[in-house]
């Protein structure tokens, strides 16, 4: 299974989707709350720049970077002042040092054996006394932490592989790493809970 021609494949969709979802807000305001205005943030899997633009109104200086053409060719379009890059995750970020990185919905995108690395890329990345954003979907009773999912909400039907964890996981992934955890909640949004912690480095 090929993510990233799945994302290149449903990128027009997933932006109009995305668009009216709001589960996300408090919690992203917490996270801009412990940053100054004009503090450089990446925003890890910027999609189609909603969260960018978002931060970019908020007087934070963002990059975004997406591993999908199409997704930061939308960004480029809904966020014309943005500063885009494709690049993925799984590789050396390769990036400056930043003040925050807001990764909201992409380590469930990684496999359970590549997690603490690319949590460890994130860290080296953020500057000492900076903070991750991390959102995640919460394991639910009885399922599987991993599985490649068939979903059909645009109308054709395509493949999207998933990791899902506990809050204790993700607490345990960032304790390894030596960074302390600021704030953590659990969002429900129709039968998803969202794991969302903040942690500081």
């Amino acid at each position: 299974m090929d993510l990233k021609a799945t994302y290149n494949k449903i990128a027009q969709d997933w932006f109009k989707n995305q668009k009216e979802r709001e589960w996300w807000n408090d919690s992203a305001y917490i996270f801009f709350n412990y940053l100054q205005k004009g503090d450089r943030i990446l925003d890890v899997g910027c999609g189609a720049g909603l969260k960018t633009k978002y931060l970019m109104e908020k007087g934070f200086k963002v990059v975004g970077i997406d591993f999908s053409e199409e997704m930061i060719k939308l960004a480029k379009e809904y966020c014309p002042t943005g500063e885009f890059y494709v690049k993925d995750i799984r590789e050396s970020l390769g990036l400056d040092i930043f003040d925050g990185i807001f990764a909201q919905a992409i380590l469930l995108h990684i496999p359970k054996a590549q997690v603490s690395e690319v949590l460890n890329e994130f860290k080296n990345s953020i500057k000492d006394g900076g903070y991750l954003y991390l959102a995640v979907k919460e394991q639910r009773l009885n399922q599987k932490d991993e599985e490649i999912i068939k979903e059909n909400d645009y109308g054709y039907t395509y493949e999207r592989f998933f990791s899902f964890f506990t809050m204790p996981e993700i607490k345990n992934y960032l304790s390894n790493l030596n960074m302390k955890v600021m704030h953590d909640k659990i969002v429900p949004e129709g039968d998803t809970n969202w794991i969302v912690v903040i942690a500081q480095k």
